[in-house]
């Protein structure tokens, strides 16, 4: 109001001590933190935006410009005020997530009575009680009752999934319809959701690397800038005879103009919105680093069991050999199986208890990675394992051969059963490949990304799996330092490589590709602290939405950057030709921060199918 009645006092020709009160009264106002910053920056020597503004306003004001001071100052610290705001609104699309979380929890009480009590008090362990149309207060497993769960806040999927008995529900997400009961497994704070704010607050402190090159150019820009203005205040009087007050409210009216607000500003928004696009689509992206990288995808490995598969195989074939008995060897086989969290393993595991085989005490059990495991039976060793442990083991026969072959060319996974001596039994099993699967592949090659399968299965299962839903190329008999090979291989053949995987064994080339993925996330906490690009559910196809929401955002830091310098650019040129005031100086500077910032947030409006 005081800039704008300081304005209109000179407009109608008032006294101009009405006008200088008027304006100071207004750089008062709103220009003491700007001076402060100024002056701490110049005398440390660096000059930053808060210098260069403050030697404006003050130059303004010696030269009597009383108006175009105040409003030069008013109008930077709206800028300022917008710029603050926009940063907090594309973190507030997170910070809303804390929200998602209800405060208070209906919890079993030890005389059996239900109460409700803060969820931050609640204990694990505890029972949990959920009605129809509640949000989950706290990460737990199902234990009594079943219903549909609107799971979008967590994993981006778009429809609810059923959840029963032994079925793991996060915090945050919504009950649909039925009503359960649930244990508690992880506290308020270590929730899935607790650890998805922490992991996007820690990604929004990294700096892209377009923010970290602006801001290396503000650096040197920014004194370059002064120069010229003193060159401009200056040269023009002393070598030219040019009247010092024009000139020298021309070097203000630059150091106005040339401004970097605008360039400074455009990174960090753009790259927030675009963390928090992502998350709200179930990605969660460690940091804008991996956001701008993402783009540049030449090559996708992906670990079958679990990525490209549902990761639960079933059993299809028995047959036992060398004349063991069926169910001696079943039982034998079932024993070292339920010793081991392998998928292959399991599905053995399961069909042997449905069929009511006993299980025999294992001694001395040892995993073999890639390979199958190991244990002490009855005093007796017996190992468990792929193709590529029995022909380690020197226990291939050629009719076996002929056997194996025949069943891996079917896309099954073949397991054998063994001791020192011979081959006791042979056991098929297969996995399902999501629907999910085909469309992801199918996007990723529209978009130019080449695909590659890493597993641990044999080569004629890989194969099988690969033709399926159409992956490029596909290696199997892979070992955790063959994937890791393997991701270094595709690197030096040029352009950015990620790795896909959701095991222990896929570690060593999830941290050495460009950009390691790690698939359903949701309820893993190793998994979302450790990977750079975290998928809250099992579904591949949030990887081309990554690659695309990865492009635009890249798009809009280059548009930004254009805009920023090319409105400077033009009021540059109109005042150096003697057309520019302080007036089109200011709106300049505040124009170019408005249209940074406006085209940053756009990115969280982005559509999760574009």
């Amino acid at each position: 109001m005081a800039a704008t009645a300081s304005e209109a006092v000179h407009w109608f020709g008032l006294p101009t001590w009405l006008a200088a009160l008027l304006a100071v009264t207004a750089v008062l106002a709103c220009g003491i933190t700007t001076y402060k910053k100024g002056w701490v920056a110049i005398r440390n020597g660096n000059l930053n935006i808060n210098a260069l503004m403050s030697i404006a306003v003050t130059g303004a004001l010696v030269l009597g410009q009383w108006p175009e001071a105040a409003m030069v100052m008013v109008l930077f610290t709206v800028a300022e005020l917008i710029e603050a705001k926009s940063l907090d609104r594309a973190r507030n699309a997170i910070q809303g997530l804390m929200q998602l979380a209800p405060e208070r929890a209906t919890v079993l009480q030890d005389d059996g009575n239900w109460q409700e009590v803060e969820a931050k008090s609640v204990a694990l362990r505890a029972r949990v009680r959920i009605k129809p149309g509640e949000r989950i207060a706290l990460d737990g497993t199902i234990v009594s009752g079943r219903s549909a769960i609107n799971q979008a806040p967590i994993t981006g999927e778009s429809l609810p999934v059923d959840k029963t008995e032994g079925d793991a529900v996060f915090a945050g997400t919504i009950n649909e319809s039925g009503s359960f009961e649930y244990v508690v497994t992880a506290a308020a704070d270590d929730s899935t959701l607790a650890r998805i704010i922490h992991a996007v607050e820690e990604a929004q402190g990294a700096k892209a690397p377009t923010q970290r090159f602006v801001d290396q150019f503000a650096r040197v820009y920014t004194p370059v800038v002064f120069a010229i203005a003193l060159a401009v205040a200056i040269l023009p009087p002393l070598l030219m005879g040019g009247a010092w007050f024009d000139w020298v409210y021309k070097a203000l009216v630059l150091l106005v103009i040339a401004c970097p607000c605008a360039l400074v500003i455009s990174t960090p928004v753009t790259i927030v919105s675009g963390l928090a696009a992502a998350a709200r689509q179930g990605i969660l992206i460690k940091g804008g680093a991996y956001l701008e990288e993402g783009r540049k995808l030449a090559w996708l490995a992906l670990d079958k069991t679990g990525t490209i598969t549902h990761g639960k195989p079933v059993q299809t074939d028995f047959a036992a050999l060398n004349g063991h008995g069926e169910a001696d060897v079943r039982s034998l086989a079932a024993s070292l199986a339920s010793r081991s969290d392998h998928p292959v393993s399991r599905a053995l595991a399961t069909a042997a208890q449905q069929d009511g085989i006993a299980l025999q005490n294992v001694d001395a059990f040892e995993a073999l990675p890639g390979r199958g495991s190991k244990g002490l039976i009855g005093g007796k060793v017996y190992l468990l394992g792929n193709h590529r442990l029995i022909h380690e083991q020197g226990r291939c026969s050629e009719a076996l051969e002929v056997r194996l072959t025949s069943l891996e060319e079917q896309g099954k996974t073949v397991i054998l059963l063994t001791d020192e001596e011979s081959v006791h039994g042979m056991f098929a099993v297969a996995d399902t490949v999501k629907d999910s699967s085909r469309q992801a592949i199918a996007e990723l090659h529209a978009l130019g990304i080449k695909t590659v399968m890493l597993t641990g299965d044999n080569a004629h299962t890989a194969g099988a799996i690969a033709a399926q839903v159409g992956i490029d190329e596909a290696q199997g008999d892979m070992l955790p330092e063959d994937k890791l090979k393997a991701i270094e291989g595709k690197i030096e053949q040029g352009g950015s490589v990620g790795m896909v995987g959701d095991g222990i064994n896929d570690a060593p080339a999830l941290a050495r590709a460009d950009i390691g993925f790690a698939m359903g996330a949701a309820g893993t906490g190793t998994a979302i602290e450790t990977a750079d690009v975290a998928l809250m559910d099992d579904d591949l196809r949030k990887l081309p939405r990554f690659v695309r929401l990865s492009r635009r955002t890249h798009a809009l830091l280059v548009q930004n950057i254009v805009l920023a310098l090319g409105i400077k650019a033009v009021f540059l040129v109109l005042t150096l030709t003697g057309l520019g005031t302080m007036w089109m100086a200011v709106f300049a500077d505040v124009g170019a921060s408005l249209l940074v910032v406006g085209n940053g947030l756009r990115l969280l409006r982005v559509n999760s199918s574009r």
